[in-house]
């Protein structure tokens, strides 16, 4: 690896083992998440519960994810992320095992639900993105944070696939079978994540930058303030909403519309292999241009595609076209608001202040999931679903694009790479 991509005070080993086990754990971790949605038919028939019963064991897997999100950051801050991401990973594997037990709402609540979000607070996007941001210097950082992020969407090209062909062959306990092996692969990835922990520990006790000395009272005081943050976190609820909208209830809308199951994960895996492209091109953008523009901008044009889509008749080529231009706007917008909050308070509190971001981005996932699985069942259609979703999606991109960028007194403004 390249000396300039290097954060001050570790190696390039540590920086390869960080970056390749986050790239590891986030491709498993967002693989099964992204893929729930194709769970929804045949856990919803096996077990005589409706489609809002399972969106709701969903909806409370983001709310319990982003609800523990900053407290998971506030200790891998302090103590390292590599227990955090461990420990996450045996509870991951934990929660698919009492889901496949389930005879009932109730213990998909608890597997699917409250196990899985706890989980995912410690071994997905946020977690893997702050381990990463510590690594690489500031110039490269939202260049490289795209491309971790990117890892998370090669998950769902190997994860959607293969429980759809498990599903339709064999079952979806066979396919949770499958899944537990994909913790087996993500437990040495936790690990390495991990693997720059006393690097940066030691770097922040050295550090003569201002955010050294910052305490956590402080800087969540100055967080509360800062507009531009603020209205960064804000914004990302409407991400949060849109993405777990079109992720879980994707498949079902194509069901209602008399499509083929092949053809909701397919599209799944379409918007993983493009957002692979998408994260390396937004991550390029935010290091060119400012990220909060960049942001303001996606979060239009992922509205304005939804009312394309879901104006036109549902058929596999509009939604395979639909899947690729939305693959392409998916999980970039991570490594954005990353690279924007540290921009803006430097890295001794990344993990816990984009933990906070990420709360209202799971607020709006639980919103996005289980209110959309209340209008369908209520109403039939999606109609209204996906029109709250386009008019606050534009609100939100209006006022990110106004956003208040500049860093907190004495936090340098990095040199675009």
């Amino acid at each position: 690896m390249r000396q300039d991509a290097i954060a001050p005070g570790y190696t390039s080993a540590q920086t390869i083992a960080v970056l390749a086990g986050s790239s590891v754990m986030l491709t498993m971790s967002m693989g099964m998440r992204q893929s729930w949605g194709l769970f929804s038919v045949p856990i919803t028939q096996d077990l005589g519960i409706s489609v809002a019963d399972f969106m709701l064991a969903i909806a409370i897997q983001n709310l319990v994810w982003g609800a523990t999100q900053p407290i998971v950051g506030a200790y891998a801050d302090k103590f390292g992320s590599r227990w955090v991401a461990v420990l996450g990973t045996l509870l991951y594997a934990a929660g698919i095992g009492v889901t496949m037990a389930a005879t009932g709402s109730l213990m998909l609540i608890i597997g699917l639900g409250v196990m899985v979000g706890v989980a995912m607070s410690c071994t997905a996007l946020m977690l893997a993105l702050a381990a990463s941001a510590r690594a690489v210097s500031a110039t490269k950082r939202t260049l490289i944070l795209g491309i971790i992020s990117a890892m998370g969407s090669v998950g769902s090209f190997i994860a959607a696939p293969l429980a759809e062909g498990l599903i339709s062959s064999h079952g979806w306990l066979i396919a949770m079978v499958a899944f537990l092996g994909l913790c087996v692969v993500m437990l040495p990835g936790a690990f390495f994540t991990g693997s720059g922990d006393k690097a940066s520990a030691e770097a922040n006790r050295n550090s003569t930058q201002p955010d050294a000395t910052l305490t956590l009272r402080q800087v969540l005081k100055d967080a509360a303030g800062h507009t531009g943050y603020v209205i960064t976190a804000v914004a990302f609820f409407v991400c949060g909403l849109q993405l777990i909208f079109i992720a879980m209830h994707l498949p079902n809308y194509l069901a209602l519309c008399g499509q083929a199951p092949w053809l909701g994960a397919t599209a799944l895996g379409v918007i993983g292999a493009f957002n692979a492209l998408g994260c390396y091109l937004l991550g390029w953008l935010g290091s060119k241009y400012p990220k909060h523009v960049v942001l303001g901008v996606v979060y239009i044009l992922r509205s304005a595609l939804i009312i394309i889509y879901f104006l036109l008749p549902a058929t596999p080529a509009t939604t395979l076209i639909f899947a690729a231009l939305m693959g392409v706007l998916w999980l970039g917008v991570a490594p954005l608001v990353t690279g924007f909050v540290t921009q803006i308070f430097g890295l001794k509190y990344v993990a816990t202040l984009i933990g906070i971001a990420f709360f209202f981005h799971q607020v709006g996932s639980f919103i996005g999931v289980w209110g959309a699985g209340l209008i369908v069942d209520s109403l039939g259609s999606y109609d209204l679903a996906w029109q709250i979703a386009v008019v606050i999606g534009i609100g939100a991109g209006i006022a990110q694009i106004f956003a208040n960028d500049q860093p907190k007194a004495g936090i340098p403004t990095p040199v675009a790479a």
